[in-house]
């Protein structure tokens, strides 16, 4: 049944009434009687719209029409009542998705020029030089776009010339693709909120959801960019932004090259060009002796570049410079000047920095477990997305190219990369396997020991497959209870950052904090191990609190989570992104959109039913 309203009038009324914090959103928060009155403009029909969720609602429908800027429109009754794990749901696959598609061209450029990260007066885009098609189309827009500037990249760059471009920082060229009339950027998908630039893990998990949406020349747009990154940039970077050009991110490249192979819509061509890709990435970034790869066989993260991060707000290393200021008594703002400027050089100060870069590109940033140790371990998330790497490549060329391939006068077999396989799998186990606690920590090969902080990443083992069956059934029935709340995962467990001091900042990849990476590849290890059963209410944990969340807070879906209340209101470093908006969520946050998207492809009907009926998980597990 659909009411004819006038926008404007009833918008105001609902808002006066309803939205008491004055928010400019209805949620359960907010004080007011939490029903009010429709009336048809041309019926006089009445309908009652009760309850904050279906307010809210009604809000997000109104906030639509009014950008019509027409004085009558029509709200579907269906709309406000509808099912909130179908509204969610279809709210992703309708809308979020292309809310959060972006372009690097003249179209798409326009409003990445105006993103906030932007400071100066002029926004630079770099490209590479080796772009040569890539370097006349942005350069003929410099005519065009106003204070906007192209700075081309030199092939082989040092990481001391990247710290040079921090003075005017910028984005970073991607993909452009011919279409009949112009050329036009191969689109991305951003995680949400303030950013404008294309994420390394964050894309894979973006990719799988967009498959399941059938939303496919996004998901193959994603693997271009990945493949276009690794041959003019030399890596996937962290993200597409010059301060981001010395760090990579997490490799799952080949775990998206597996998802579309698997929906059997891409050419054999198309499948080689990737493959290539994904071994030459594997080759120049992973394991080259003493930067990735280290004397154990296994990986780390080891990100190149000098002194501090560049992207992070003012005044968050503090804690850290405070004592250093001390040290050469200045005045920290002085002290961080200086050694910015390099005109203080301190070799421990420095080697801080190198882990710290190194945590950010492990995607885990930040974690007490990698603060002022990441480079020195062989951690179990790389190890583990390593080892998936090479038993991937293995499958494609067995399923695809009959077992042998032929890439930069190297003929690979599938045999080839079972092996390096087999050795990884070793190695992870002899070194970073603990029997007595059921859980995998991460290896400190400098000091030869392992570091045994509790973390989500030792789930990871069951996602790539390495574990035996013994291993398996000590980590769910041992380790995760350790980690399990109403909710899902917790990032870490309570204990594993119990002795971190108060005045310590609360890092968002620890404890009490839930991610949606941590649960989808909990998810898929529990099933690829049958404990089919745990991984039913895993996905339900996690959508009951995506579903409760926005069912109670006006449509928001959060970067992240505060596990310990079931509430996307985090107190952490960053804040929460996602939950800054008037009126209607229009985008979501990426991967906790293909979270959402993928679990209800696992949830079987009983509990989706439930879900919709937002039956808490304590009363059924």
């Amino acid at each position: 049944m659909k009411f004819v309203l006038n926008i404007n009038k009833v918008f105001e009324e609902l808002l006066l009434q309803e939205d008491t914090d004055q928010d400019k959103k209805i949620t359960k928060d907010d004080n007011g009687p939490k029903c009010f009155l429709l009336v048809d403009e041309n019926t006089k029909a009445e309908e009652e719209i009760i309850g904050t969720y279906q307010l809210s609602n009604l809000l997000q429908e109104l906030a639509q029409l009014k950008e019509t800027n027409s004085e009558l429109g029509e709200v579907d009754l269906s709309r406000i009542q509808e099912n909130p794990v179908h509204r969610i749901s279809r709210k992703i696959k309708d809308d979020y998705w292309d809310e959060l598609t972006r372009t690097i061209d003249k179209k798409g450029l326009t409003q990445i020029i105006e993103d906030e990260k932007t400071s100066s007066k002029v926004s630079t885009l770099y490209v590479s030089e080796k772009d040569k098609q890539g370097v006349i189309y942005f350069k003929a827009l410099e005519a065009e776009l106003p204070n906007f500037k192209v700075q081309v990249l030199p092939e082989n760059y040092s990481a001391e010339y990247v710290e040079t471009l921090n003075e005017k920082p910028g984005i970073l060229a991607l993909a452009l693709e011919q279409k009949i009339y112009s050329l036009q950027g191969v689109p991305f998908v951003v995680p949400g909120g303030r950013f404008n630039e294309m994420y390394g893990w964050d894309s894979y998990f973006i990719g799988v959801g967009l498959l399941i949406d059938n939303k496919i020349a996004l998901a193959l747009a994603i693997a271009e960019n990945f493949k276009y990154q690794i041959i003019y940039y030399g890596k996937i970077l962290n993200a597409n932004r010059s301060y981001y050009l010395t760090r990579t991110q997490p490799p799952l490249y080949s775990s998206l090259i597996i998802e579309i192979a698997k929906k059997g819509i891409q050419s054999l061509d198309w499948l080689k060009i990737h493959l290539e890709t994904i071994i030459l990435e594997y080759n120049t970034v992973w394991m080259v002796q003493g930067n990735r790869l280290t004397p154990t066989g296994l990986n780390r993260y080891k990100a190149d570049g000098i002194g501090m991060p560049f992207e992070v707000e003012p005044g968050h290393f503090d804690d850290i410079l405070e004592s250093y200021a001390l040290k050469y008594n200045l005045p920290i703002r002085e002290f961080e000047k200086q050694y910015l400027q390099r005109t203080i050089i301190d070799s421990n100060l420095d080697e801080y920095f190198v882990h710290d870069r190194s945590m950010r590109e492990s995607g885990h940033d930040t974690t007490n477990r990698l603060i002022n140790r990441c480079a020195n371990l062989n951690s179990v998330d790389i190890n583990s997305f390593l080892y998936k790497y090479e038993k991937d490549i293995a499958y494609l060329i067995t399923t695809y190219f009959s077992d042998t391939f032929a890439f930069d006068n190297v003929a690979y077999t599938a045999e080839d990369w079972e092996q390096k396989a087999i050795f990884r799998k070793n190695k992870i186990n002899e070194l970073c396997w603990n029997e007595q606690a059921g859980m995998y920590f991460d290896y400190d090969f400098v000091n030869q020991k392992q570091f045994p902080f509790e973390a989500a990443t030792t789930f990871f083992p069951l996602w790539a497959g390495l574990c035996d069956g013994d291993q398996a059934t000590k980590l769910v029935k041992i380790a995760l209870p350790q980690f399990v709340k109403t909710g899902g995962i917790t990032g870490s467990t309570k204990s594993s950052t119990a002795d971190i001091g108060i005045n310590a900042p609360q890092r968002q990849w620890d404890y009490p904090f839930g991610w949606a990476p941590h649960q989808i590849l909990l998810w898929d290890g529990l099933i690829k191990y049958n404990f089919v059963d745990k991984a039913q209410e895993m996905v339900y944990r996690w959508l009951w609190l995506i579903t409760r969340n926005a069912v109670d807070y006006n449509g928001t879906i959060p970067e992240k989570f505060d596990l310990e209340i079931s509430s996307h209101k985090v107190f952490a470093e960053y804040g929460n992104v996602g939950t800054e908006f008037d009126y209607i969520a229009k985008e979501g946050f990426g991967w906790v959109n293909a979270s959402y998207q993928y679990g209800l492809q696992i949830l079987n009907e009983e509990l989706k039913t439930k879900l919709a009926e937002l039956i808490s998980p304590e009363d059924l597990f």
